[in-house]
């Protein structure tokens, strides 16, 4: 249905920085996404997918990134594998840590098929994507892999060592993608690696250094060292800060 509005007083929405976005729910090859979009009638210029943190489910995310919309851009907030809608599917039996490395591995796995969604739901557009925490994880193996325009890391490592990871098929996926290991394989992907100086769980010099290091080298051996850009947020421990966030949204919108 629709209804006649007055342009100087419309419709109340959902704001981002002044700017209205609408925001869908659908299952996309399996997976339960938010969708932060713009308005009906605005054409979208590409994908932004934001991967959340363990334990932590998509709604957590809702608005965080939703100002990208006014540049045309739709904003991707998926469930990752074994959390939100999807914690009945955890297997029995894992560890704290391998119940991570599986969200991982799953989400990792099931990206191809949730961007071939995503381009039947809206055409082909690029796709970026930023992840915190074990969503960092996910975005370092995305970028390895291949295939997105951008990918931002926040407060997360490509250290990469996991002694109470001890499942198989866990182990091979560490081995195969660990970042510090493979940096050689993420340029020439615009990426930024994003950390808080007083992140507790990701220790400045235990994590982002040595995977800042790593990456650096890589990058520059690529002949591309301006495609990587490393970033500390004084006084910040392990969350996503304002200042982090506005950080990774400047770097999404570069072209």
């Amino acid at each position: 249905m629709t209804r006649p509005f007055n342009p100087a007083d419309p419709h109340a929405t959902p704001m981002a920085d002044g700017h209205p976005y609408r925001v869908e729910r659908r299952v996309l090859a399996g997976v339960p996404c938010l969708l932060e979009l713009p308005p009906e009638g605005q054409p979208l210029r590409g994908l932004c997918v934001v991967y959340h943190g363990a334990w932590a489910n998509k709604e957590g995310k809702l608005g965080v990134y939703a100002a990208l919309t006014a540049a045309g851009v739709g904003v991707v907030l998926p469930d990752s594998a074994l959390h939100g809608e999807r914690q009945a599917d955890t297997p029995p039996g894992l560890n704290a840590r391998e119940y991570v490395w599986e969200s991982v591995r799953r989400t990792v796995a099931e990206a191809p098929a949730l961007r071939a969604a995503l381009d039947e739901a809206f055409g082909p557009l690029p796709v970026d994507a930023v992840g915190s925490s074990m969503g960092g994880y996910v975005v370092l193996t995305l970028a390895h892999l291949g295939g997105l325009r951008r990918a931002a890391a926040l407060i997360t490592s490509g250290v990469w060592k996991e002694p109470e990871v001890e499942r198989p098929e866990l182990r091979a996926f560490l081995e195969a993608h660990r970042p510090n290991t493979h940096a050689a394989g993420l340029p020439p992907t615009p990426l930024l690696l994003a950390s808080g100086d007083s992140d507790p769980t990701f220790p400045l010099a235990a994590h982002h250094a040595p995977t800042a290091a790593a990456l650096g080298a890589a990058y520059a051996a690529a002949g591309c060292p301006q495609a990587f850009t490393a970033a500390t947020f004084a006084g910040v421990g392990h969350y996503t800060s304002r200042h982090m966030r506005d950080a990774a949204m400047a770097f999404l919108r570069a072209e």
